[in-house]
């Protein structure tokens, strides 16, 4: 486990126990299943199916590969769905959120990044590919870019409850220079 995940995990944490724990997640772009795992261990939710496009070598928690157009899952078959610094790497990011959002009962929560102008961009661009290309993670640069995926989000019946941002992921110089680009917003789907 490192720092980065640690606080994300404290962030969730912060965000969740008000609802938690949930019957069933869904841990988008899970990765080596380590967010899928540490949710279920925390108390968040009680099942958790974490789903990638690849297969990592060594996992915290089994992870289902899917072709990375259409989930595997019926309408709203989760109580919540999260997506930890994973839209930003989908080809198209707002097919892949409403995709998400499909599978969403009642909570979408999301971690990814936001920036305003070319200075963030290129922060991201390039702690991207600090970050993912050891592991052979495509980065094709896809950047939220002031909040132009809440209409998406909201479109598909869902209204924002909380955003945490900055969000602090890192310390230090990096911390300073980067938290801006990071946030944490949790989503709940209207009644109907």
């Amino acid at each position: 486990m490192n720092r980065y995940r640690r606080r994300i995990l404290d962030s969730f944490r912060s965000v969740l126990e008000p609802h938690a724990p949930v019957d069933r997640c869904l841990d988008f772009g899970g990765g080596d299943g380590w967010f899928a795992w540490s949710l279920q261990q925390a108390g968040l939710a009680r099942d958790v199916i974490a789903v990638d496009v690849q297969a990592r070598p060594y996992i915290y928690a089994p992870v289902k590969l899917y072709d990375g157009h259409c989930l595997p899952f019926e309408d709203r078959s989760f109580d919540l769905v999260s997506s930890v610094d994973v839209l930003h790497h989908c080809p198209d990011p707002r097919a892949s959120l409403r995709e998400l959002l499909r599978c969403a009962g009642r909570f979408f929560l999301i971690k990814d990044h936001t920036y305003r102008g070319v200075t963030g961009k290129l922060a991201l661009c390039l702690l991207d590919e600090i970050g993912n290309r050891r592991f052979g993670i495509p980065s094709p640069y896809h950047y939220q870019k002031n909040w132009e995926w809440s209409p998406c989000i909201e479109d598909a019946g869902f209204v924002l409850r909380q955003t945490i941002h900055p969000t602090r992921c890192h310390s230090g110089p990096l911390g300073w220079a980067t938290n801006a680009l990071q946030f944490i917003s949790l989503w709940e789907r209207r009644a109907t």
